[in-house]
């Protein structure tokens, strides 16, 4: 170390400086960039009738495109540490926000209305008669 550990902060963000991060950080920011818009593809194709699922993942996508797109960019343009510093807590901390406190309640309310309709479903067709249409009852014309 040659400086002051805070003083690494302010110097920029960049394969000189910072040899051992500037790889790892702006190569799997772009990897982890390109999984997250192709589990978004096969996860929303996959549950394209449930709203709050398909919710949950355009939250988590759009959370990963701005923080990993920020990440590339400060390599790119080569930004100070401190943003790098602030951005990774900030993404993980929406990551997990977003994953195991804000859409759990939302996901638990989906599943309890799911099993009701089945239920429901499943009782009113359960006496062996109730799929077949009664004939309507004949009504005499008036002439």
């Amino acid at each position: 170390m040659k400086h002051e550990p805070w003083e690494y902060l302010f110097i920029s963000f960049n394969s000189f400086n910072f040899h051992d991060l500037f790889n790892p950080i702006w190569s799997s920011s772009l990897v982890l960039l390109i999984a997250l818009v192709i589990l978004y593809n096969v996860r929303t194709r996959q549950l394209r009738t449930h709203a709050p699922y398909l919710e949950m993942y355009e939250w988590l996508l759009w959370t990963g495109v701005i923080s990993f797109g920020l990440l590339v960019t400060y390599a790119l343009f080569v930004f100070d540490f401190l943003f790098v510093v602030i951005t990774i807590p900030i993404m993980l901390g929406v990551f997990i926000w977003i994953r195991f406190i804000h859409f759990p309640p939302i996901l638990a309310a989906y599943e309890q209305k799911l099993a009701r309709q089945r239920y429901f479903s499943r009782s009113r067709f359960a006496h062996p008669e109730s799929t077949i249409r009664t004939k309507p009852a004949r009504r005499r014309r008036r002439r």
